[in-house]
């Protein structure tokens, strides 16, 4: 089942979003300064892939993430919730835990938004 913008955004607004896991959606590497860069296909349907990017070229959008949004990224395991993902942060940084939970969940909001990951409450 797939649900549209709205619905999706429906859904989490009546959630507690810091008892909810994320789940990575997409690939990752992990660059030499330890920055994170994800790879998001051009299109999901293999017959558009093999029409509209012409060879050698990319199938992926390369996302490269800030030193905060690969911390996070790294820490999705699909186990982890967002709760604990926002401590664990928190005694890196040294930030307030408020502070933490308030970047975190905007982050993942967006990540969210975007279609990079998903919640294990949500698969169904």
């Amino acid at each position: 089942m797939t649900m549209n913008f709205f619905q999706r955004r429906r859904i989490l607004k009546g959630a507690n979003y810091l008892t909810l896991t994320p789940v990575r959606i997409h690939a990752h590497e992990v660059g030499q300064d330890g920055k994170v860069t994800l790879f998001v296909p051009k299109f999901k349907n293999p017959a558009l892939r093999s029409w509209l990017i012409p060879r050698g070229k990319s199938e992926h959008f390369r996302i490269h993430l800030d030193e905060l949004g690969s911390a996070t990224w790294l820490l999705i395991d699909g186990q982890s919730t967002v709760g604990e993902i926002c401590s664990r942060l928190e005694e890196r940084s040294g930030q307030t835990v408020s502070a933490a939970e308030t970047r975190v969940t905007r982050f993942l909001t967006l990540l969210y938004d975007q279609r990079y990951i998903t919640f294990r409450e949500l698969m169904g």
